[in-house]
């Protein structure tokens, strides 16, 4: 009887002669990747070359027939430029706002944990407390938005009804939901600026805008290039709190092109098409960020 213990067969392949001692480590990981991201896309790219449909019949092969549609759908090339202009809207308040909270909390205000918990907390709520909260501020008659405008003798606007502030609605809402976020990577590369280049500047006899111009500034520019870049690409993908606040409207002024997908896809049932657009924009996304990503790199040469 052999011993428990007795090394393997001289010629018998081991898992650790198969493998390198990395890729065990990474396997489980890898296989959840090739589940859940890389058989999906895989799916999806096949499903928009079909007419797959939520009513019930068998899918046939279109070929490009869905994307051609797509380029040629005056109405997702509407809800594209709305997708752009809130990105455009956004993007600015979002990384200038959370840049200026985190140097008034870094100064060294009092109760710094009071000032970090209120700037952060919005972003821990779900996208239905937050959206339901702003419903209520932006009401034409009971709101409190309306309330204080007309204490300074500005009538009542209409906040989720009225075309050309509808978007500016949302941005708020956005602005004030997630700003948190950026926020905090912005304060942890300000504690991490060297202290000696302050003293340095305090010596020369510099005073605090010229330290803030000559010091912090130059050593946030590479924070702020990642937060912009994350910041554009999560507002590109902006849908949850357009679609609970306003649907998309008033008459699909506001409607992001994720939301049309969702109509296209789940109220026009048809699933191969609504594949396509999103590679559509898979594609566009892509590009941007490839745009993003070359800038920074002139940037830093």
């Amino acid at each position: 009887m052999s011993s428990p213990h007795a090394s393997p067969r001289p010629g018998a392949p081991s898992v650790r002669r198969l493998l390198p001692p990395g890729l065990l480590f990474a396997l489980p990981f890898l296989v959840l990747f090739a589940l859940f991201m890389l058989w999906p896309l895989v799916q999806g790219l096949w499903m928009s070359l079909t007419d797959t449909s939520l009513s019930a019949h068998t899918p046939s092969f279109v070929g490009l027939d869905n994307f051609s549609e797509a380029l040629g759908d005056a109405e997702m090339w509407r809800s594209l430029g709305h997708t752009v202009w809130f990105t455009v809207l956004s993007t600015v308040p979002l990384v200038a706002v959370a840049l200026g909270m985190a140097l008034l909390v870094h100064t060294g205000l009092p109760g710094q944990w009071v000032w970090r918990l209120a700037f952060f907390a919005p972003y821990l709520l779900p996208v239905g407390v937050v959206s339901l909260l702003w419903i209520w501020l932006y009401q034409p008659d009971l709101g409190l938005l309306n309330h204080l405008l007309d204490l300074v003798g500005i009538g009542p606007v209409s906040w989720l009804s009225d075309e050309s502030v509808t978007m500016w609605a949302i941005v708020l809402t956005t602005l004030w939901w997630t700003v948190g976020f950026n926020f905090l990577l912005f304060l942890a590369a300000l504690q991490a600026v060297p202290d000696h280049l302050y003293e340095a500047a305090a010596i020369d006899g510099a005073g605090a805008w010229r330290r803030l111009w000559s010091i912090t500034l130059p050593q946030l520019r590479r924070i702020t290039a990642v937060v912009t870049v994350l910041q554009v690409l999560a507002s590109l993908k902006v849908f949850d709190q357009v679609y609970l606040l306003t649907k998309g409207g008033p008459n699909n002024s506001t409607r992001p092109v994720i939301e049309y997908l969702y109509d296209v896809g789940f109220t026009g049932y048809r699933l191969g098409y609504a594949s396509a657009i999103s590679y559509v924009f898979f594609a566009l996304v892509l590009l941007a960020s490839a745009a993003q990503y070359a800038a920074l790199r002139r940037r830093e040469k």
